[in-house]
């Protein structure tokens, strides 16, 4: 069946029909890219700067993180072909019925601080470029209509579904990558690839504080898309090889290095020319870009944040809307969509012109990417112990208020995938180290360094895989061709009843 791109999209997180699961994996390029080839990608791009390293020591901290990320990320590209849903619901098999609510919230939080980022971020360059080409008052009231309107059409693009956003990240990519490298162009003159940053050597006692803190900030642009990957996997067909799956995501996040790039130059150059835009205490790049652009760039780089935040928003919003729907279900995915957008506009202006939350959103962004990564680890090595086989129907219980099926465990609770991410989240928190944001009881164990989210990354390999060893899961969880990796049980499988669509007991024995 094919859908007009103008036609709404009604599908929640139910299973997406065989017929209406169309899109390929360079679909899931588009759209992953996409909504991280914008300017908000730049922001984070200049940080290798701002902490004080030079261009080609932030080059490397960006490759690593970036690297890093995607490797960790591309997992989380397969739920969606495999069960048709977004990783939320297919984050039952591993959390249990009820624990999948994890993945909701995380990706409900996560959405919600990179769509206000990127609405802060584009509707400032917006303002700024506009008073720069034609005298535009750089008032409460223009940064409102910006913020209004950009809002607006992203959430517009966002309640008729994935299809229109698919359709305008076909546009965005290809726009926003030529902008970008029509801007190599536009610095090439002022650009200096011997900036020597603030370190005179790495033996510095705050180098690789700076350093590893600078890659830490690149990694968690890849792990932010994690909860949410599925949202846009899930129209790819079943039978898609894995590797072009995985490969698509994984390059998804390689290609950013462009946006990446752009903003580690430019902020290079800030540094150099208009010094006081990096202070650490008050960093302020947008201004700094505007401040060092030709005249001629000024209208590419509008362009950029109109089309590259627009990207984000939708990316963004899209998700939430969805996994709000699925905790919800008396929301249908419009309603849920349109609910959270309003919500999410409101907190934009209550941010900027009341409480000045610019910093406090940077800090509960890396929080909750903090919080999101080992569930990501109980996922990637869920899908490997059970060999990529999952229940669908099953996965949709929580959806029905259908109690039992195979995911059901304790209560609707598994208390090895869940143990395992409330353990190995709290740990990472006790060891973030944002200076002048936030600093866990043991952040300063590492010299300086943020070493929260390798900590809660290996912890969660260990403790997940050492659970699923001395407690094993029931046999029938891992589909006929058995366990791979770790030992099952005998214990017997509580059949599916009740619910908006109750299914007569079906046995299903351990084998």
């Amino acid at each position: 069946m094919t859908t007009s791109v103008t036609e709404i999209e009604t599908y929640g997180v139910e299973r997406i029909p065989d017929e209406d699961r169309t899109a390929r994996p360079i679909d899931l390029f588009r759209l992953a890219f996409g909504g991280a080839n914008t300017f908000a990608t730049c922001v984070l791009g200049a940080f290798p700067i701002l902490f004080g390293l030079s261009f080609w020591q932030g080059l490397a901290a960006t490759v690593l993180g970036l690297v890093a990320g995607a490797l960790l990320l591309a997992p989380m590209a397969l739920f969606g072909p495999a069960n048709g849903t977004n990783n939320a619901v297919s984050s039952s098999a591993h959390l249990g019925v009820h624990g999948r609510v994890v993945g909701s919230f995380l990706s409900l939080l996560t959405a919600i601080a990179f769509f206000s980022i990127s609405v802060w971020s584009s509707g400032d360059a917006l303002v700024g470029g506009a008073h720069r080409l034609v005298h535009v008052p750089e008032s409460d009231l223009t940064y409102g209509i910006a913020y209004a309107v950009f809002a607006g059409l992203v959430l517009v693009v966002c309640v008729y579904g994935f299809r229109f956003m698919l359709l305008v990240n076909k546009i965005a990519v290809m726009a926003a990558s030529a902008l970008f490298v029509l801007g190599a162009f536009a610095f090439a003159g002022d650009f200096d690839p011997g900036y020597a940053g603030a370190f005179a050597s790495t033996a510095d006692p705050l180098f690789w504080p700076s350093f590893i803190g600078a890659a830490l900030i690149v990694l968690s642009n890849p792990v932010s898309f994690g909860a949410f990957l599925g949202d846009w996997s899930r129209y790819i067909p079943a039978n898609t090889p894995r590797r072009r799956v995985m490969g698509a995501a994984f390059l998804a996040q390689i290609a950013t290095l462009l946006p990446f790039l752009f903003g580690l130059a430019t902020a290079s150059i800030i540094a150099s020319k208009a010094e006081k835009y990096v202070d650490p205490a008050a960093p302020n790049y947008v201004g700094g870009l505007l401040a060092i652009s030709p005249g001629w760039y000024f209208l590419p780089l509008c362009l950029i944040a109109l089309i590259g935040g627009l990207s984000t928003g939708t990316t963004s919003l899209y998700g939430t809307g969805l996994d709000f729907s699925s905790v919800f279900p008396r929301f249908n995915r419009v309603q849920a969509t349109f609910f959270i957008g309003v919500l999410s506009i409101a907190f934009i202006f209550i941010g900027r012109f009341a409480l000045n939350l610019t910093q406090s959103i940077s800090t509960f962004a890396t929080l909750i990417i903090t919080c999101t990564a080992p569930w990501m680890v109980v996922m990637a090595l869920g899908f490997v112990t059970r060999r990529g086989w999952y229940d669908a129907d099953a996965l949709q219980v929580f959806n029905r208020r259908q109690r039992g099926g195979r995911y059901w465990f304790a209560h609707g609770w598994n208390w090895r995938g869940m143990g395992t991410w409330l353990v190995s989240a709290v740990v990472a928190l006790l060891f973030t180290n944002l200076p002048g944001q936030f600093v866990g009881p043991l952040g300063n164990l590492a010299n300086g360094a943020d070493i929260s989210l390798p900590v809660g990354l290996a912890l969660a390999v260990v403790l997940y895989l050492a659970t699923l060893t001395l407690f094993p899961e029931p046999r029938a969880v891992f589909g006929p061709d058995g366990p791979r990796f770790v030992p099952s049980s005998d214990a017997e499988i509580t059949p599916i009843t009740g619910g908006t669509e109750e299914k007569p007991a079906e046995p299903v024995a351990a084998v």
